[in-house]
C-alpha cells in the first residue's frame, strides 16, 4: 500500500462578478498544460432555486513524477448563490455571473504509489531503509516543488477572479 504524506492544505474564498465558465476553464487548464498534472472530475453536482443555482464539484489531480512518487491535488470547488449578471465594462454591456466561490485544495506526496515494496515484510523494511538514508532529500525536494504548485495555483486562482472583478 502506498505511503501520503500532506505537504500542503488552503483554501480562498472570493464574492462578486465572475464568468463562472472562464473560472473553471482557467483553472483546468492551469492544472493541466502549466502543472502537467492528469485532472479527473470526481463529482458534480448543481441546485437551481428560482434564478440562482448552487454548484458543487471535486477535482482529483495527479502527476507521476518518478516511478516511485507520485502528486496528488485533491480540489473541492463550491458555487453559491451564481446568478447571470450584466455589467458595463468600457461602456459596453457584458454578460458574466455573480455569486461566491470557495475552493479548498489538498496536496499530497504519494511514495510507493505502484505498491513495489509492499511484496513482503522485508521489502517493507528496505523501504524504510531506502527512504531514510537514501532519498530523504529527494523527498524534501519533491514535498517543496508540490507545495509550490499548489500555492500557485491558488494564487492564480485569486489572482484570475480579483481581475475579473477589477474589471468591472
Amino acid at each position: 500500500m502506498s505511503e501520503q504524506d500532506e505537504v500542503y492544505s488552503s483554501k480562498i474564498s472570493y464574492k462578486g462578478y465572475f464568468s463562472f465558465k472562464d473560472f473553471y476553464a482557467f483553472c483546468y487548464n492551469w492544472l493541466a498544460e502549466e502543472a502537467g498534472l492528469d485532472v479527473a472530475e470526481n463529482e458534480y453536482g448543481e441546485k437551481i432555486s428560482g434564478p440562482s443555482k448552487s454548484i458543487g464539484f471535486k477535482w482529483g489531480c495527479t502527476k507521476e513524477v518518478t516511478d516511485y512518487f507520485q502528486f496528488e491535488i485533491k480540489l473541492d470547488f463550491k458555487v453559491d448563490g451564481l446568478t447571470e449578471a450584466e455589467i458595463n465594462k468600457g461602456g459596453v454591456k457584458i454578460k458574466t455571473n455573480s455569486g461566491s466561490i470557495s475552493v479548498k485544495l489538498k496536496a499530497s506526496l504519494v511514495r510507493d504509489y505502484e505498491g513495489k515494496f509492499e511484496t513482503s515484510g522485508k521489502m517493507k523494511i528496505w523501504r524504510g531503509i531506502y527512504e531514510k538514508w537514501i532519498i530523504s532529500q529527494r523527498v524534501a525536494e519533491f514535498e517543496d516543488k508540490l507545495s509550490g504548485i499548489a500555492e500557485g495555483f491558488l494564487s492564480q486562482a485569486k489572482a484570475f477572479l480579483d481581475l475579473e472583478s477589477a474589471d468591472k
